[in-house]
Order: C-alpha cells, then sequence, then structure tokens
C-alpha cells in the first residue's frame, strides 16, 4: 500500500504546485496588463504601479477572468481609449503566455 500513498501523494503535490504556479501567472499577468493599460491611460511612474496593483486586485472579486476585463473595460472607457474587446481578450491571452514563460524560467 506504500507505492499507492506514495503515488497519490505525488499527484497531489504534482497538483497543488501547479495551482500555484496558475495564480503566480495569473497575477504577473495581471501586473503586465495593468502597465500595458496604464500606457494606453497616459499613465507612467507610480500612477503607472499603483493601476498596475489594482488590477491585480480587481483579479480576487470572482473566479475566472471576467472581473479584470471589466476592470479594463470600463477605465478604457472612462479614459476614451479605443481598445476593441477583440484586442484587450487576445491581450489578456498573449500576456498570460509571457507571464507563464517567466515564471518557469525564474525557477
Amino acid at each position: 500500500m506504500s507505492g499507492i500513498d506514495d503515488r497519490e501523494s505525488g499527484f497531489e503535490n504534482k497538483y497543488a504546485h501547479d495551482q500555484e504556479l496558475d495564480f503566480k501567472a495569473n497575477a504577473r499577468r495581471n501586473k503586465l496588463l495593468g502597465l500595458w493599460a496604464a500606457e494606453l491611460m497616459g499613465l507612467d511612474g507610480e500612477a503607472a504601479t499603483a493601476y498596475s496593483k489594482s488590477v491585480i486586485i480587481a483579479d480576487f472579486e470572482e473566479a475566472g477572468d471576467d472581473d479584470v476585463f471589466r476592470k479594463l473595460r470600463a477605465d478604457f472607457d472612462a479614459k476614451k481609449v479605443d481598445v476593441s474587446d477583440h484586442l484587450l481578450r487576445k491581450q489578456m491571452d498573449e500576456l498570460l503566455a509571457e507571464a507563464r514563460h517567466q515564471i518557469q524560467t525564474e525557477t
């Protein structure tokens, strides 16, 4: 039975590790996304950093990416930044891939 227990423990550890990496990748993506959006809205320096943190925090409102999307969409609309929903979703996907790559190369 020890072999089965070891295998089960290994799967649990891998799952926990994968979940941690996903969490880190999403947080990194949101930071990168916030910095990208801040630039489009004319923010720089401390203001851009603060805005990227607000995007990270927005992701805790609900599961999934819709909360982040809604925040960015509302902020772009308020600042009259012309970014289509398609481009915004595409940028979210591309930056998630970039964030995963960054995290994998760090470890």
